[in-house]
């Protein structure tokens, strides 16, 4: 029997650089000239054009990857998930659902941090400062 969740391997890597994309859309600006490196991200997006077009499209990018994220736990949550019976292949099946779950939960969390940065830091930032 065929591992079904290591077929789905490039679904969860897919998701972690789409999940990073909100971080250098949407944090890294902010961290960036928040510590007084406001030259060195106009820098950066000169060099990397790539990274104004995900910042003037944050909500695309966000939704995008929020979209990809709920597939890939659907995917990784599903339950007509089997493991082969042999224990060799049951080990690597499991340490497969470990892995996927771990860069889900990575994902999710850098997805949040995007999120945050682009929409939540600046309403704080104007409540209390």
């Amino acid at each position: 029997m065929v591992n079904q969740v290591s077929d789905k391997s490039w679904l969860r890597w897919l998701t972690l650089l789409a999940t990073s994309s909100t971080l250098l859309c949407c944090a890294l600006p902010v961290l960036m000239v928040s510590l007084g490196f406001g030259a060195a991200l106009a820098s950066l997006n000169y060099n990397i054009p790539g990274l104004v077009f995900l910042a003037e499209h944050k909500l695309w990018t966000l939704s995008l990857s929020a979209l990809l994220l709920l597939f890939l736990a659907w995917l990784i949550w599903r339950p007509d998930q089997t493991c082969p019976s042999d224990p060799e292949m049951a080990a690597l099946c499991q340490k497969a659902k470990r892995w996927n779950r771990r860069i889900f939960w990575l994902s999710v969390g850098i997805w949040f941090t995007g999120v945050f940065f682009s929409y939540g830091l600046l309403p704080l930032r104007q409540a209390f400062g």
